[in-house]
């Protein structure tokens, strides 16, 4: 071993970050290992490192006795006394092996291998160590190389991976470029990348943000959700925990710089800044922008929302192949179905209704008979194969499936009209005629249409006045419906 063992330990001990005590075992074990080889394992060898002389020592024990069998275990007394003049038979003595160089090429082949073994399990200890409470946190670095699409980041300390799978589509680095990255994930494995990076994961936008906005870093505004679709859109939802902080403004910046940087990191991604509510009908308007929301209706027990909004929106709230939309459910953790008000109203229509009660009649076919001139399902009575078939965008496997359902659609209709009508002539005959006591239910939308007003509007002055409606959906007995044509209509 060379004289200047110490000062080597001590150099890679600094450089690798690795403790000099267990470099010192690495080394120990190396050498006990090439000395076992060299030598046989039955003798029993003793390895340390003297630290004053900065050199490895190896000491041998042997039994002593007066006739030596087994050189490896056995010392003749003559020879042990010349060491030790009073040692006795059966003592255990030691001797110092004084050219370790004996151990020959490939015993130090060996115990460099040894070497080289235990350094990197050590340094992969001290890289663990180093990075494991750093997880979720972003890590800077320099593009080192690639490999199959993953690219290797220099951390200067270590390299990590960015995979494929979290890089953002079609946003290109180089070799040499710098780059940022949230730290995902910390292995302590030596058979793969340690540590794992990610650009695509949403608090990797979250982190940016904090970076950004002192606000977010203090505690003051707070990020209630992400959405993203890497390198092409995101939604973020913020709220404030105190009022004179504008949450939107302060993730903006003065004009707009805050932003732009988290922008210009995402290189281009275009990110929308939404007011947090608790109220999923306003959360879902404030998601849905740039578009304009007319209406929402809330179906807690199905988690979804039914967002009408007006016909020259529809494609602005949907956005570029279901982006806008698909982002905003994301958000928000409902489903969300958008529907132009010109839909809505023909689907507010009983007749249309009764089109889609038709067994395998989704609104497209609904549509196809609506426009064909049948506009409810009582109308298709008596129509034949051919004559749907003729409809305008009606395909014929679907035509001939339809001919059946509506069939028995039809039939089932008609018997329970009789039953209905049945039930109604036995109850007239067990009671006496009476007046209505006004309770039959009248359509808010009705009576719009009386006042000769949008439904909407019409809805939104009665709950101006005092009237417990929901919507233009709502009902209202039939003595609420008198008092709204008394005072509202004045009739």
């Amino acid at each position: 071993m060379p004289s200047d063992l110490k000062r080597i330990i001590e150099q890679i001990s600094r450089d690798k970050g690795i403790e000099k005590h267990l470099l010192v075992e690495t080394i120990e074990e190396a050498v006990r290992s090439a000395a076992r080889k060299k030598f046989g394992n039955r003798r029993d060898m003793e390895v340390q490192f003297n630290d004053e002389l900065g050199e490895v020592e190896i000491f041998q024990f042997r039994m002593v006795v007066e006739t030596v069998e087994d050189e490896q275990t056995q010392v003749s007394l003559e020879e042990a006394s010349a060491l030790d003049p009073g040692v006795k038979v059966h003592d255990e003595i030691g001797t110092k092996m004084d050219n370790i160089a004996d151990l020959g090429r490939i015993a130090a082949q060996s115990a460099k291998q040894v070497i080289i073994q235990m350094m990197k399990d050590a340094e992969l200890d001290v890289i663990y160590d180093m990075y494991k409470d750093r997880k979720g946190e972003i890590v800077n670095g320099i593009v080192q190389r690639f490999e199959r699409g993953n690219m290797i980041i220099n951390l200067g300390r270590t390299d990590a991976i960015l995979p494929h799978s979290e890089q953002i589509p079609k946003r290109s680095f180089r070799q040499g470029d710098r780059i940022r990255a949230l730290l995902l994930d910390v292995r302590q494995s030596a058979r793969e990348q340690q540590l794992i990076l990610s650009r695509t994961n949403n608090d990797f936008l979250i982190k940016l943000f904090e970076m950004e906005v002192p606000e977010i870093a203090e505690g003051i505004v707070k990020v209630m959700g992400v959405s993203r679709e890497p390198g092409f859109r995101a939604k973020i939802a913020v709220s404030s925990s105190e009022s004179d902080v504008d949450p939107i403004g302060a993730c903006v910046g003065m004009k707009g710089s805050r932003v732009q940087n988290v922008v210009q990191e995402l290189q281009g991604e275009r990110i929308d800044i939404i007011p947090w509510s608790p109220d999923p009908a306003k959360f879902v308007s404030s998601s849905l922008a740039p578009a304009e929301v007319a209406m929402v209706l809330v179906d807690e027990d199905k988690n979804s929302l039914m967002v009408v909004v007006p016909d020259d929106q529809l494609s602005l709230a949907i956005g570029r192949q279901g982006q806008n939309v698909r982002l905003a459910s994301k958000l928000l953790g409902w489903n969300i179905d958008v529907k132009s008000e010109a839909r809505y109203a023909k689907l507010e229509e009983d007749g249309y209704r009764s089109l889609l009660n038709i067994e395998g009649v989704d609104e497209g076919v609904a549509d196809i008979l609506y426009d064909g001139g049948f506009r409810a399902a009582s109308d298709l009575k008596g129509i034949d194969l051919n004559e749907l078939e003729g409809l305008k965008g009606m395909k014929p496997e679907r035509a001939e499936k339809l001919v059946e359902a509506i069939g028995s659609y039809l039939e089932s209709a008609a018997a329970q009209e009789s039953e209905k009508e049945s039930e109604t002539e036995d109850a007239e005959a067990e009671a006496p005629a009476k007046k209505s006591s006004g309770s039959d239910k009248v359509r808010v939308s009705e009576l719009a249409k009386e006042a000769g007003m949008k439904s909407k509007e019409f809805a939104d002055k009665l709950i101006q006045l005092g009237y417990e409606i929901k919507s233009y959906r709502s009902s209202v007995d039939g003595e609420t419906a008198d008092k709204i044509r008394q005072e509202v209509l004045g009739q």
